[in-house]
């Protein structure tokens, strides 16, 4: 077919060849993007998907549709007690165990469209010497020290328990499930052998005591004010999300900067981990019988997974100056990638890439409740597929509800309807229309409009409204996405195609206009239809297949993203055979769904529980699941009513004003979600009263 696009640096997206090593290039933007390691002892649910890795996904193709080098460097985190309990449990090795859990991970992430440039593991020999490369380091520059510590020690199992396998008494607030590192109901910091009455999670009849055993500890305190001076440097250069570590005003909130960081242990008495290398002194006997603690090497799994996919990974781990490093990760991750990590690099002492922009996730929660593999609650690895509903439909859905600022809850309901309400009725009849009346009206042929090449005039005769509205939604999609505010930018994305909807009602695009203004129909056609070109690259990270599925319809090659509307799709461009990009989904099977991922309530097994068990993602308190159901009964509520709407398609300005209004309630929610100060309530009563003013409206317009 024949292809007619206009030929200008920047219009086409540059997509490296297949088996091409990326590599940072001087004079270009290079951007490094990791997601955090998913442990490998269970599958990922929806919630670890959207946290981190889909995020980062986003985010990487997005760089890619600016013709930015950009390299997604993920893995499976596979050392820690963690594995070895679930290894027991399943009766494998903890290498069987992981080379099982790793092969699910690929399998969801591929069915989920996550494009990683390398997909790694960190129980491989590049990064057992890059661990212990670091090691060195720190014991050369003398940034180790030698303790002795009690821990807790179980008999029965004949070994030391790590923190998050002892549970007790809280030391402070009574609670009888605190875990050895945190009580979840106080929210305090704790030390194992603090707990009273301290339980083995393998098996609570054990007798837990304490033994006193030698470590080898990292001098977090010697490093802080370093590693303090980075942080704000970082934080300002690279506009992190809001986290937990320093506020908007720059203020350093963490708890244990604000009290003292004190030295961390980094060996553990374990036997699945990186070996600790030998080091001359007698400060150093008795370690090479232990490993590296997990939380040390933990993040070394980022450079010595890029090791493994190139030998010159230096280029990419030892460039400050060229490299921008951007990190995705849920909210309990932060400490480690903002204060634990960076002390680490500084105390190497070389030159680092160290973290550019800091992307975090809130939780998101199941229905009412809290994602439970051992209750077979939610959706788990690939079992979304089992629904019938396509990737592309979970990244839209996923992503317009990321937990940017606040907890959010997943719902069967809010689901179906984002697909029937916004991707069908919204996205997919602005495409289907507008290339349907192509095919039919000029032999699938992009009509003369009379448009010169290049970018069309704000000032035009007849669309200066359009064009306008459409360059200010381009800059504001560009200005959210640099900042990696992905939700937002989606949201952009569906203003877009609703104003591409709007223009073509408000231009009266019908068999009528052909026949009585021939040259202004094919003006409106030709301008559609570069609309529609511009939202291939918009909507590639979001929705890769719907891309790949939108340039087939065009008959067009990849493009980059662009500043303002233009013409490169040229008069004389043959399209492809449209075709419907959504289907309509049942908003019955949101029962069928809630039935078939509902989950049962087992007797508790304290082993499962500790397999399940991460250093990714901590259980919910019981203060938290409350809240997070009663969000959920407000969500189902307003799901009910949506579900007596009407299937009659409605118009692109009511779809344009129920964006408004949803975007709207999400800010009031958010807001309803922070502290309760003087500022935040006067900000929620200004919020409230917009809310209802643009409800108003929609009345009015429905």
């Amino acid at each position: 077919m024949s292809q007619k696009i206009r030929e200008a640096e920047g219009i086409l997206r540059s997509v490296p060849k297949p088996g091409e090593t990326i590599l940072p290039t001087q004079g270009e933007k290079n951007v490094l993007i990791t997601s955090a390691l998913p442990y490998c002892n269970n599958v990922p649910h929806l919630g670890n998907i959207i946290g981190s890795t889909l995020s980062a996904d986003v985010f990487a193709r997005y760089s890619r549709t600016r013709n930015w080098r950009t390299l997604y460097i993920c893995g499976t985190d596979e050392y820690g007690t963690a594995t070895e309990t679930q290894a027991l449990k399943e009766g494998l090795t903890p290498r069987q165990l992981c080379d099982k859990y790793n092969a699910t991970h690929v399998e969801t992430y591929k069915w989920f469209e996550l494009g990683f440039d390398y997909f790694g593991r960190t129980s491989t020999p590049l990064h057992t010497e890059i661990a212990q490369e670091i090691y060195l380091n720190l014991a050369k520059n003398g940034y180790l020290e030698r303790l002795e510590k009690e821990q807790t020690f179980c008999e029965g199992c004949n070994k030391f328990l790590a923190d998050r396998f002892v549970e007790g008494t809280c030391p402070h607030c009574g609670s009888d499930d605190a875990r050895g590192d945190q009580c979840d109901v106080c929210g305090r910091t704790l030390d194992a052998v603090d707990l009273i009455n301290p339980r083995c999670l393998v098996a609570k009849t054990h007798k837990v005591v304490t033994k006193t055993t030698a470590h080898m500890y990292l001098k977090l305190d010697a490093l802080q004010p370093r590693t303090e001076e980075w942080i704000k440097k970082s934080w300002k250069e690279g506009k992190w999300s809001p986290n937990a570590v320093i506020n908007a005003d720059g203020e350093l909130i963490d708890a244990r900067l604000k009290a003292g960081l004190r030295p961390t242990p980094v060996t553990r008495d374990l036997s699945w981990g990186v070996p600790v290398p030998h080091v001359d002194g007698k400060e150093h006997e008795g370690m090479e019988s232990k490993v590296l603690y997990v939380w040390f090497d933990a993040c070394i799994g980022y450079p010595s997974i890029t090791a493994n996919y190139t030998p010159e990974w230096k280029r990419w781990w030892f460039d400050q100056q060229n490299v921008r490093l951007y990190q995705f990760m849920g909210k309990d991750n932060v400490y480690f990638h903002t204060i634990y990590f960076p002390s680490v690099q500084i105390g190497d002492g070389r030159p680092w890439t160290t973290l550019h922009h800091l992307s975090t996730t809130e939780y998101l929660n199941y229905e009412g409740g809290k994602f439970s593999k051992s209750h077979n609650r939610g959706v788990f690895g690939p079992a979304a597929k089992e629904t019938g509903i396509p990737p592309s439909v979970w990244r839209y859905y996923l992503i317009s509800t990321r937990p940017e600022t606040a907890d959010a809850m997943f719902s069967w309901a809010d689901l179906i309807a984002a697909n029937n309400h916004v991707l069908l009725n919204n996205f997919g009849n602005f495409v289907n229309r507008s290339l349907k009346f192509v095919a039919s009206q000029y032999d699938s042929t992009i009509p003369d409009a009379g448009d010169a090449p290049g970018p069309l005039s704000p000032n035009d005769e007849h669309d200066a409204e359009f064009i306008t509205d459409i360059n200010n939604l381009l800059k504001e999609y560009i200005d959210a996405m640099d900042i990696v505010r992905l939700r937002h930018g989606l949201q952009i994305v569906m203003a877009i195609s609703a104003r591409g909807n709007l223009y073509l009602q408000s231009s009266g695009l019908n068999k009528a206009l052909m026949t009585e203004n021939p040259q202004r129909c094919a003006q409106v056609v030709a301008r559609a239809l570069n609309l529609i070109y511009v939202l291939t690259a918009l909507i590639q990270p979001f929705m890769p297949a719907t891309e790949t599925a939108l340039l087939e319809q065009l008959n067009a090659p990849p493009r980059a993203v662009p500043t303002v509307l233009a013409n490169d799709l040229l008069a004389g461009h043959r399209i492809g055979k449209p075709d419907h990009l959504f289907k309509r989904i049942d908003d019955k099977m949101a029962d069928v769904f809630r039935d078939k991922f509902g989950g049962n309530k087992p007797k508790e097994d304290a082993l499962e529980q500790a397999a399940d068990a991460t250093h990714v993602v901590p259980g919910m308190s019981k203060r938290k699941a409350a809240a997070a159901k009663k969000a959920a009964d407000k969500a189902a509520a307003a799901a009910a009513a949506q579900a007596g709407v009407s299937d009659v398609p409605k118009s692109a300005e009511v779809l344009a004003w129920e964006q408004k209004v949803a975007e709207q309630g999400q800010v009031v929610r958010e807001l309803k979600a922070k502290p309760k100060t003087p500022e935040v309530e006067a900000e929620i009563t200004k919020a409230v009263e917009e809310l209802k003013r643009l409800k108003g409206e929609l009345a009015q317009k429905s």
